[in-house]
């Protein structure tokens, strides 16, 4: 049984699940999308892009309402064309974390080729200053496409939820699992290790990781999340959606605009409200692993 749901008195037959919103303040429709889910009442955590344009909403909000779980969702990377944002914590194009336009790199691969752990470290550090400084306590931090999932950075990525007391979200992996991301014998002791270290230390290691593709468009996105709720195991999982309202800006800017507007909708959604209710599943948000982990 996971360590942190035995800790906080689940049952090693309960499916809990944090219903977590990402990228809000990517888009100002992000944001409307967030506080529409958050007084509808499904969702249970989110994770804010500090160098985005609209975080300082992002930022208002946490100061104005008790009710919400915001994390820092660590960005190196910028993936649009015409839309981009730059590191908060350097300008010099000699970082590596800067690419010939003045931006972050657009792919992970090429920051996690480019830019040192040191740098990455640097960069992390400040975003979660200024989420602070902006009047947020974090919940939790996570990683903007996965980019700081790379043996260089997540030393930093976990000396960071030491630091400030807070989860990071990693899943955990099997052998077989880490070996079809690449990892060779020595990065799979390393992260066994890792995983040990992180129960020891009462941060959360989640038993499964889902995210809502971003590349398809269903007729019934309703059934598509509870057929991917029915399909996720017992112990603790982290559900991903990318809500977004279907604004002018969402799409000039992303070609996946209509799969964050079908995030959206589905989580306004009755029916799956009375899908969870009915199926037995135990919504939780990071405030509650972040407390655990602080006890």
């Amino acid at each position: 049984m996971n360590p942190v749901l035995e800790g906080l008195g689940y049952s090693e037959n309960d499916k809990v699940v944090i219903f977590h919103t990402d990228d809000i303040g990517m888009w100002q429709s992000t944001v409307r999308a967030y506080t529409d889910l958050l007084d509808f009442g499904l969702i249970s955590s989110a994770a804010t892009m500090i160098p985005c344009g609209w975080f300082p909403a992002v930022a208002d909000i946490c100061r104005q309402r008790d009710d919400v779980d915001m994390g820092v969702h660590l960005t190196i990377t910028s993936e649009w064309d015409a839309y981009r944002w730059s590191p908060i914590s350097t300008s010099d194009p000699t970082s590596g974390l800067i690419d010939n336009e003045g931006y972050f790199h657009r792919t992970t691969q090429t920051v996690q080729a480019q830019a040192s752990a040191e740098v990455v470290e640097t960069e992390i550090i400040a975003q979660i200053d200024r989420a602070k400084s902006a009047g947020i306590e974090p919940t939790h931090i996570d990683t903007h496409m996965g980019a700081l999932f790379h043996a260089k950075f997540v030393p930093s990525y976990f000396q960071a939820a030491l630091k400030y007391r807070i989860p990071n979200m990693i899943p955990r992996s099997s052998e077989a699992e880490m070996r079809l991301f690449g990892l060779d014998d020595a990065a799979i002791a390393a992260a066994q290790v890792l995983m040990q270290m992180m129960d020891e230390q009462r941060i959360a290691v989640f038993d499964s990781f889902h995210m809502m593709s971003l590349d398809e468009v269903w007729d019934d996105p309703v059934a598509q999340v509870t057929a991917a709720l029915d399909s996720l195991p017992v112990g603790l999982n982290h559900f991903i959606i990318h809500p977004a309202l279907d604004t002018p800006e969402l799409r000039a800017v992303a070609d996946d605009w209509q799969a964050r507007v079908r995030d959206y909708e589905a989580f306004k959604s009755e029916r799956l409200r009375d899908y969870v209710t009915n199926a037995g599943i135990k919504v939780i948000g990071y405030r509650k692993l972040r407390d655990w982990m602080r006890g």
